[in-house]
């Protein structure tokens, strides 16, 4: 079975970017407005390509990048080592490459693949740095952190709101406080809020 997985960060994103792939495959799964933070066998499209795996109904399965797989080095590494121990041929389209040519193992395939993962991990590193940096000024300046009072929204519940999740996209991108701000037309203190929100559910 030839099959393919898809993901896009945010409800709003409704994978429109793929409407250019003409490839027949047997089954296409597509987790939308899942965060490529989150590990690939815990996503909910992506667990019904675990259990076709693990059934060795599988042949090849491609993606449209390396971090639709994962966003941290080991998760990446882990899923495509497990997907090599069940004999299917991965595909990353915006690359150009295989897990397999011919049939037998691509020799740069690791090496690619490595180097990708610690790259996507080293952009959410920087993140992470940059959120601390952002937190620990607007501390020194004399702001606060924590709920103000009679504010009864729950983080859960404001990371699920649409303009969040058009921030958390955006911050995925590395895009800066200004620029979403501008993009998104919303105030570079509610961009601010969603990343240290967003930080700290990483």
């Amino acid at each position: 079975m030839h099959i393919k997985y898809q993901r896009t960060s945010t409800d709003q994103q409704h994978g429109n970017r793929f409407s250019t792939d003409n490839t027949k495959y047997d089954k296409v799964f597509f987790d939308q407005g899942i965060s490529g933070t989150k590990p690939f066998k815990e996503r909910t499209e992506a667990k019904k390509v675990v259990e076709l795996v693990n059934a060795s109904k599988v042949d090849e399965l491609t993606v449209e990048e390396l971090r639709d797989i994962g966003r941290n080095t080991v998760d990446s590494i882990n899923t495509l080592d497990w997907l090599e121990k069940h004999n299917v041929n991965v595909v990353i389209k915006s690359m150009g490459i295989s897990s397999r040519v011919d049939g037998e193992v691509n020799q740069i395939w690791n090496l690619i693949t490595s180097v990708m993962s610690a790259l996507s991990s080293m952009e959410l590193e920087n993140l992470r740095i940059r959120t601390k940096m952002g937190r620990d000024a607007y501390l020194k300046a004399g702001g606060k952190l924590g709920r103000r009072k009679g504010d009864t929204e729950s983080v859960a519940t404001f990371l699920e709101k649409p303009k969040t999740k058009k921030i958390i996209s955006l911050l995925d991108q590395g895009k800066s406080v200004r620029d979403i701000a501008a993009r998104l037309k919303a105030s570079p203190g509610l961009v601010v809020k969603v990343r240290k929100h967003y930080s700290n559910t990483m």
